[in-house]
């Protein structure tokens, strides 16, 4: 009897687990995350900064931010910024910090590249975003950290990026552009109660991170800024993205998971991610993207809630042949739409390569999405759907769709378009494609 019993127990815990597992990426925001308060506060006048917008205080923040680790097993600290704007370069957090902006503090980054340090590109890129080589570090980062908050009572970060923007354009970079903050394989972190302004290229970057909470935050870049992204969740799990306002040049939010063989070596997937009520505009990009980097795979997440207006397109899935990895299992519901390009965008040839060494026969997987109650007006065009012929994309379900199309009508009305698809449709406005006008449960299972 007692051995019964125990596989019976077995069961039911092998059940939860699965269970678990199953529908984790719906518990993600619920974990009510807030920041702690720390034992231990100190300002960053006491460490000799200047904020006149002119004095450099790099060195003020790397000294501050090595006197603080020293709280580290005493509950952590505070580094509280006043207000003022507070010219500086790049620099490093600690574990078990807190980066506290008070309102009306203006963290300024500085517009020389000799005050960017100039690191190696991540293992799972190869290169840099912009050129092959090495990249300018971010102006606040984070390595190997646990438990630091970067927050505030509505503070700013300024990347003054035109700077890069034009070096940029004019294409006389000599490494890669910074982002304006990155956590790099970190865990518990919380970015919330701040605006950030004019990043050089990303603005919150989190790659090889675990638990990432971001609430309450805005991300605002010129609508002409060259490939600008407010978001970038990056080969990490269990992410929350909450309660934020994000206007972009490029892609407001987009979901990577490294580049091509780099990528596929390095095997850290994207996975458990919750996107909830945020308002995204992507000028010359996606308002909601994953990809075209996701090498190393991208699954499990629910996106609820999403205002997406004035962008080319609202909601893409892009890769390319090459890239190997992933999508799958994602799930969007409860999204607006207005002055859109294209709706919904899924291309299988999309995007290029870090270098010639990929293999040209890795076909990435693109199955069970699920795309439900979505509403759009003043819509160009309903939908691109082409997957590839080696690696069709499958399962691609739809459902409670209304969109008001500038178009319709028209004799030269083209809503959909679709290649090498295979899905189901109910209650689709406009009708989609073929591929997808007959309505199944190829979608296999709910997600939460």
């Amino acid at each position: 009897m007692p051995v019964m019993l125990c596989q019976v127990a077995l069961v039911l815990l092998l059940a939860l687990i699965s269970l678990i597992r199953s529908h984790g990426a719906g518990n993600v925001c619920d974990l009510g995350r807030r920041p702690n308060s720390r034992p231990h506060s100190v300002s960053i006048l006491e460490f000799g900064a200047v904020g006149d917008g002119k004095t450099l205080n790099t060195v003020a923040f790397q000294n501050a931010v090595f006197y603080l680790k020293s709280f580290a097993d005493k509950g952590g600290a505070q580094l509280y910024v006043p207000p003022g704007r507070w010219l500086t370069g790049s620099f490093n957090l600690t574990s078990h910090l807190t980066l506290f902006l008070e309102r009306d503090a203006v963290i300024l980054a500085s517009q020389d590249p000799s005050h960017w340090q100039v690191v190696d590109p991540l293992p799972s890129y190869g290169r840099g975003i912009d050129l092959p080589g090495r990249r300018h570090m971010s102006l606040i980062n984070g390595y190997e950290l646990r438990d630091v908050v970067v927050t505030g009572d509505n503070g700013t970060i300024d990347g003054q990026g035109l700077f890069w923007w034009d070096r940029f354009n004019s294409h006389s970079l000599k490494y890669s552009r910074p982002h304006l903050v990155e956590f790099v394989s970190s865990e518990n972190v919380i970015v919330s109660n701040l605006t950030f302004l004019n990043a050089p290229a990303y603005t919150i970057h989190t790659v090889y991170c675990s638990h990432v909470y971001i609430h309450r935050v805005t991300a605002n870049t010129s609508p002409e800024s060259p490939y600008t992204i407010g978001i970038v969740p990056d080969s990490s799990d269990n992410v929350c993205i909450q309660d934020s306002n994000i206007n972009m040049g490029y892609d407001a939010i987009s979901l990577k998971s490294g580049w091509d063989q780099y990528g596929i070596s390095y095997a850290r997937a994207t996975a458990n991610v919750q996107i909830r009520d945020v308002h995204l505009r992507a000028a010359s990009g996606s308002s909601i993207s994953f990809g075209s980097e996701m090498s190393g795979g991208i699954s499990d997440v629910v996106v609820r809630g999403a205002y997406m207006h004035d962008s080319l397109s609202g909601i893409a899935f892009r890769t390319t042949k090459g890239r190997g990895g992933y999508i799958k299992e994602i799930d969007v519901s409860n999204i607006h739409m207005v002055n859109v390009g294209t709706a919904f965008l899924a291309n299988g040839s999309f995007g290029t390569h870090p270098d010639s060494g990929f293999d040209e026969n890795a076909f990435p997987l693109v199955s069970h999405i699920r795309l439900h109650g979505i509403v759009g007006e003043n819509i160009t065009i309903a939908g691109e759907l082409f997957g590839t012929e080696e690696s069709p994309f499958t399962s691609v379900v739809l459902s409670d769709i209304s969109l008001s199309m500038t178009n319709s009508g028209s004799p030269d009305d083209d809503s959909w378009r679709c290649l090498y698809v295979e899905g189901s449709s109910q209650s689709v406005v406009p009708e989609p494609c073929s591929e997808l006008e007959s309505y199944g449960n190829s979608y296999g299972r709910a997600v939460a």
